[in-house]
């Protein structure tokens, strides 16, 4: 009689040592064949030597999408068009891969047939809620495995120990580095020395994009951004598609010490955490963006457009991609996008994005209008009854107050 099939499990493999160990974590404590499913959003290096790992940790096969360009035009584009920063200083860089790390983890899993997906994000983070809400909103039917709110294992030294003992031998010490999250868009740092909000970050040890501000190069580099449509589609002039313009900005921002924030946020599940973030291109890309909407918006769209940037960043933060009012706050930013083109000229120096020249054939900005002189669309007599009628209800007020009617 033949063996009975194993049902598959996939588990979203990022090579390092959580996910390593939970690979004969999973096989010891369920009646699973493991697939790993490890999603290339842009993490460069680390994805080297992967299939070995998860071979020798126990793994039946692994898979490794390139969705790069999937991930900068279907996440980033909209993203950077809703010009939205969580809380005032993120740019959403773990938060906007999250939702297409979970679709394709689901359509792996229906290749598969799998009957459950794996995640490695611990119990007191964002990603938890990120992964699970989805893969429930994309597949219902699909059992969920958290690890870290399972299991009872407390800290590096101990998942160490755990996969020597099950014969794995990795290349990770329990002290040598921050929790650390990677993509095209960003890369994030947690642990060591942040855990203490009283102290300041390491920047040597630190960073990986960028130089801090002090150390960039005393001379500033010089550069344009062409969009059409609130997409940018040329550098310097040079068409190309976004995932190398935003590969390019990253060199040229990291190396000026561009988009460096360090931040105390509220997660959702109530906690205040602190991170570093390194955003080089995105910072530059947003900066642009921002600066062709204001020449080409008008105040009552451009005003109401921050308001839903501003929801628009809580739902991707919060892990609500995949709801009808993402779907519905996103139609009208793109609603806003149909004349946002034109070309942005910036200045990076030593940290500063710094303004120089924006052009569009959209513009809204009339010389004759905005010069101290008079010219044929605006007569400075008509100020005077505006004034006189704008004001209107402040005087009445004032003329109540005072007992006069």
């Amino acid at each position: 009689m033949s063996e009975a099939v194993k049902e598959k499990v996939i588990l979203a493999y990022s090579g390092g040592l959580d996910t390593t160990m939970i690979i004969p974590w999973l096989k010891e404590n369920y009646d699973y064949d493991v697939v790993c499913c490890c999603i290339d959003v842009g993490q460069g290096e680390e994805l080297s030597g992967l299939e070995e790992r998860a071979k020798l940790s126990g793994a039946e096969k692994l898979y490794i999408l390139d969705v790069v360009d999937e991930f900068c035009d279907d996440y980033v584009t909209p993203y950077v068009q809703s010009g939205s920063v969580y809380e005032n200083k993120y740019m959403l860089g773990t938060a906007i891969a999250r939702p297409l790390i979970a679709k394709k983890l689901v359509e792996i899993a229906r290749k598969e047939n799998a009957t459950a997906i794996c995640h490695g994000a611990t119990g007191k983070g964002n990603d938890q809620i990120r992964f699970e809400l989805g893969i429930r909103a994309l597949a219902p039917d699909l059992k969920i495995i958290a690890p870290w709110r399972i299991w009872d294992v407390a800290s590096r030294q101990e998942e160490i120990e755990y996969c020597e003992a099950h014969g794995i031998h990795l290349p990770f010490s329990a002290d040598n580095s921050y929790s650390r999250d990677r993509n095209l868009w960003h890369i994030s740092h947690e642990g060591l020395e942040l855990e203490d909000p009283s102290l300041a970050p390491n920047f040597d040890h630190l960073l990986v994009l960028s130089v801090p501000p002090e150390k960039a190069p005393d001379e500033a580099v010089t550069l344009s951004l062409t969009f059409e449509k609130g997409k940018a589609v040329a550098l310097n002039g040079k068409p190309m598609k976004l995932s190398d313009i935003v590969r390019k900005l990253n060199e040229l921002g990291g190396q000026h010490g561009i988009g460096i924030v360090d931040i105390v946020e509220n997660r959702v599940v109530g906690m205040k955490s602190r991170g570093v973030y390194e955003t080089p291109g995105g910072t530059i890309l947003m900066e642009a963006h921002q600066q062709l909407e204001e020449l080409i918006l008008d105040k009552d769209t451009y005003e109401a457009k921050k308001e839903i940037g501003a929801k628009y960043a809580d739902v991707i933060y919060s892990g609500k991609w995949f709801s009808p009012l993402r779907e519905a706050l996103q139609a009208f930013i793109e609603s806003t996008q149909q004349y946002v083109t034109g070309e942005v000229k910036l200045k990076l120096y030593k940290g500063n994005i710094i303004k120089q020249g924006t052009t569009s054939p959209y513009s809204l900005y009339d010389d004759s209008l905005a010069s101290f002189t008079t010219g044929d669309l605006y007569d400075h007599h008509d100020a005077s009854g505006f004034i006189t009628l704008y004001g209107l209800s402040t005087k009445v007020r004032a003329m109540k107050l005072n007992g006069k009617n």
